[in-house]
């Protein structure tokens, strides 16, 4: 081979061999690298240009060594202060951000840091300390299912299982506020073979001692929620086309619940002697049972149950978006 020609061929190599390995969920890298750290391939192509002509091995080592030393900044380096790298042979992580923790390992300190699952099962803790008194948990992430309807003694708890994508976790205090992101990262909308939404699933775990507000972000997704045993604050759910199934308990003062998706199937049940309204935006084709189910319609967006202008504790649904069923069963 010319040694003129073996730069540009290692870079076309390790491309077409770094988008293999991620599309099939073996390699995972950080976007945001290749807009970052563009002018690497500006030093590759002029290390190659300044010795073109030099067929000594020293020149041919030192070409060579830009593009590895170039591409390995690309897809495994981390600017954000935090080690995101690629562990090829780990099925999952265990991850307990509990100071008491035995466990030295940089990646289980009580300051929250992210830990991601590859390919396999993996479990996500978070410790419950007293004085926890409102929790979020910030939820992303589409082609997965998510389940809750265990409570555990820990603040939070996730059982995963990943096929094509990784979870991450990340903990932190935030004034008052204990909050909890937890995320699918690098998804994929495909595999060799055939796949569905039950390929990525997550059995979430809560402490029903803290009052809780949740944003939920997920794309084509089956999700089902038994929050009846928790205190619950609000409910941010946001949705592409899918399945959602949220279980109430009884309302707090103020329970707000938002309900924003594509064309989805979704249903709210709520206690039977819940102060409840609905209102939606009017801009969504939807089925509903309202008026079936206790519900006065006050007027073209709104419905209550029964005394709920003098009840005490409220709760507050509010629906927009291109939903397709929307309802509110009683139990």
């Amino acid at each position: 081979m010319r040694s003129d020609r073996l730069v540009p061929g290692m870079i076309l190599v390790v491309i077409g061999a770094a988008f293999l390995l991620y599309n099939f969920g073996y390699l995972d890298f950080h976007w945001e690298n290749f807009a970052f750290l563009w002018p690497l391939f500006i030093v590759m192509a002029g290390v190659n240009l300044l010795l073109a002509h030099n067929r000594t091995a020293w020149a041919s080592i030192l070409k060579i060594g830009v593009v590895v030393g170039g591409f390995a900044l690309i897809l495994f380096g981390n600017f954000d202060g935090r080690s995101r790298w690629w562990w090829p042979h780990h099925s999952h992580f265990y991850y307990n951000s509990d100071s008491d923790d035995n466990n030295d390992d940089d990646d289980n300190s009580s300051d929250g840091a992210k830990v991601m699952n590859v390919k396999g099962n993996g479990e996500f803790k978070e410790a419950y300390k007293p004085g926890m008194k409102i929790a979020r948990l910030n939820i992303s992430g589409g082609a997965t299912t998510y389940r809750l309807s265990d409570t555990t003694s820990d603040l939070f708890k996730a059982d995963t299982r990943e096929f094509m994508g990784r979870f991450e976790y990340n903990g932190h205090q935030d004034d008052s506020v204990f909050v909890m992101d937890f995320k699918m990262k690098n998804a994929k909308n495909w595999s060799w073979g055939s796949h569905n939404s039950d390929d990525n699933k997550v059995n979430l775990s809560l402490n029903t001692r803290p009052e809780w507000e949740m944003t939920i972000n997920a794309g084509a997704t089956d999700l089902n929620f038994d929050l009846s045993k928790y205190k619950v604050r609000s409910v941010d759910l946001n949705g592409g086309a899918g399945q959602f199934v949220l279980k109430m308990g009884q309302p707090l003062q103020t329970s707000n619940i938002e309900i924003s998706t594509g064309a989805a199937d979704v249903t709210i049940n709520v206690p039977q002697n819940a102060a409840c309204e609905i209102e939606s935006d009017g801009s969504f084709l939807a089925s509903n049972n309202f008026d079936k189910n206790g519900f006065t319609k006050t007027d073209d967006s709104h419905y209550q149950t029964p005394g709920f202008s003098s009840a005490v504790n409220k709760m507050y649904i509010h629906i927009n978006g291109a939903i397709s069923d929307f309802k509110v069963n009683k139990y």
